[in-house]
């Protein structure tokens, strides 16, 4: 069974910054595609962005050249750093594999706010 383990979640202002981390499996963590998700009140889990196992990215429109996806293959740790956060950035942030099989960690909650 996939393991995640998302924290670093809080509360921060408009314009801050997060690292948001993944524990996770080391087979997943060296050997398969990854991905950020976000899920916001009352709407539908949305990805925010992947990485490959050889380290190329993709981002989400609403998220390009705010956040950045990384990888530590000796920590077993998938990342997301956000800059710049804005209030519609608030969510509940998951990591999964980039094509997910059902089983979800429990997230961490990222709230935007003044």
């Amino acid at each position: 069974q996939d393991q995640f383990v998302e924290s670093g979640g809080g509360l921060v202002q408009p314009g801050g910054s997060l690292t948001l981390s993944c524990a996770t499996s080391t087979i997943l963590a060296k050997y398969r595609n990854m991905a950020w998700y976000r899920q916001a009140p009352g709407n539908q889990r949305e990805l925010v962005g992947t990485i490959t196992v050889g380290g190329d990215k993709t981002y989400a429109d609403f998220v390009k050249g705010r956040f950045t996806i990384s990888r530590n293959i000796d920590q077993n740790t998938i990342y997301l750093q956000m800059n710049n956060l804005l209030p519609e950035d608030t969510a509940v942030y998951y990591c999964n594999r980039d094509q997910p099989r059902g089983f979800w960690g429990q997230g961490t909650q990222v709230t935007v706010s003044p």
